[in-house]
């Protein structure tokens, strides 16, 4: 992947994840796939619920508490909220100092981060397992006696102001996931995404922030998740402890209603930008994660644009030299997200050429049954990225955590791979032809200001 290439694709995620954790790298097939990984869950009198995986491999363990709120919770005119709760959830408390908060991990030889999607806001430490009391105090801190005053309100409307100008409004391509939402929403929350507009954050007052928080920050809305070298015994009672007094929340927890309707017609737009290099999305309305045809598409994904040996690689960037990159990929998301496809054109090839060469790979995949044997490679390719999913304890605690957020079973984290491996060739034909038309489509050409008339 070239460098333009590299830098267009965290773009397009930027927004999925206002912050992402660091890569691992991707182990070999494992013990965490060939064992069932084992947990206990249960929850707390005040609602928090809680989940424990054991794994006393290595002295680590992760700490993680995910809040069931993301941007589509947001009101239309006060986006953002979620995401700057994300770093608002950094200022401290009465007994943390503001700015201590990754010190004090820091200094106990660990790490922390944070991220927000469209669906949830998901916080974590890493640390060594002799300092689990230490990840319990930090996050119950938060919970139950996060900072809101004036001064971090508005230290973080500086911070997330210059972030959006930075990562968004002045970075080349910045603004491809807000433009291909946009279109493709007009009645859904996912019209807006995490990282929301700077114009809301800058009106909201205080009383705001502090009712956000009420609302969603509470046991009730919140899953820890704790994976790595722990007792399970002695890890309930420090959670007790430190969790167990906090009160249940009073306000309603606002869960969006709005369906967005089918679209029945093509929706095409250019947008100009400061780059010079153009560049094509196209962007399928798809069924939410967990559905049967969520499964299917994403094979299907993984089928035309998983690395260089994909179709939509091999065909298009190394055989007829049309791009310099060329991908596809699903946003997963709890309501009907977007199949998104996207490509950058070589020197001297118009976008439009780009455009007839996707949609040749597309109609392929739509009119020709897979050979067994390319089947094959494929099921082998999901159940290996599956297994690389659950490769540590930081991404076994996630996925536990995610897996009850949204579909209330965790132990999805054992039993999701059978959903993948379910999904038969005839599946992966019919979602082409049912969701991948241009009827059900959003096309944006990025072009370069220079070509603007």
């Amino acid at each position: 992947m070239n460098k333009l290439s590299k830098l267009l694709l965290p773009v397009l995620l930027i927004c999925f994840f206002c912050k992402t954790n660091a890569q691992q790298k991707a182990p070999q097939k494992s013990d965490v796939y060939e064992s069932k990984i084992s947990f206990t869950e249960y929850d707390l009198p005040n609602g928090l619920h809680v989940i424990l995986h054991r794994d006393n491999s290595t002295p680590v363990v992760a700490v993680s508490i995910s809040y069931h709120v993301g941007s589509k919770n947001e009101k239309p005119d006060r986006t953002g909220f979620a995401h700057f709760f994300e770093h608002l959830m950094f200022e401290g408390s009465p007994n943390i100092n503001r700015g201590e908060f990754f010190k004090i991990v820091q200094n106990a030889g660990g790490s922390n981060n944070a991220n927000t999607s469209f669906d949830r806001t998901f916080y974590f430490e890493k640390l060594p397992s002799n300092q689990l009391e230490l990840g319990l105090w930090l996050e119950s801190e938060r919970l139950f006696h996060l900072r809101i005053d004036s001064t971090g309100v508005e230290t973080q409307r500086n911070v997330i102001k210059e972030e959006r100008k930075q990562g968004i409004d002045n970075r080349p391509y910045g603004t491809i996931l807000e433009q291909t939402f946009s279109h493709a929403y007009k009645v859904h929350p996912y019209r807006w995404t995490p990282i929301g507009s700077a114009q809301y954050i800058d009106k909201a007052k205080i009383e705001e922030f502090r009712e956000f928080h009420d609302t969603y920050y509470v046991p009730q809305n919140a899953t820890i998740s704790i994976a790595g070298d722990i007792d399970i015994d002695k890890t309930k009672e420090l959670i007790k402890n430190y969790f167990g007094d906090i009160p249940k929340g009073t306000r309603e927890i606002y869960r969006p209603k709005e369906i967005e309707p089918p679209q029945t017609k093509e929706v095409r737009d250019t947008v100009f930008d400061n780059i010079q290099i153009p560049a094509i999305i196209m962007a399928y309305h798809m069924p939410a994660q967990g559905t049967k045809d969520y499964y299917a598409l994403s094979m299907l994904t993984t089928l035309i644009s998983d690395g260089e040996s994909s179709r939509l690689y091999k065909s298009i960037v190394d055989k007829q030299q049309k791009a310099m990159q060329v991908a596809a990929f699903p946003f997963a998301l709890e309501n009907p997200g977007l199949f998104i496809v996207f490509g950058l054109p070589n020197m001297g090839i118009a976008t439009e050429e780009l455009e007839k060469s996707i949609e040749t790979e597309i109609t392929k995949v739509k009119t020709e049954t897979l050979s067994e044997n390319e089947f094959q490679k494929l099921k082998n390719k999901v159940e290996n990225d599956f297994i690389n999913k659950n490769s540590n304890v930081l991404g076994i605690a996630e996925n536990l955590s995610d897996y009850h957020v949204y579909f209330g079973d965790a132990n999805l984290i054992n039993t999701e791979i059978n959903k993948y491996l379910s999904v038969t060739k005839d599946d992966i034909k019919r979602v082409a032809n049912q969701y991948l038309t241009k009827e059900n489509r959003v096309v944006l050409y990025y072009l370069p200001k220079s070509s603007e008339k």
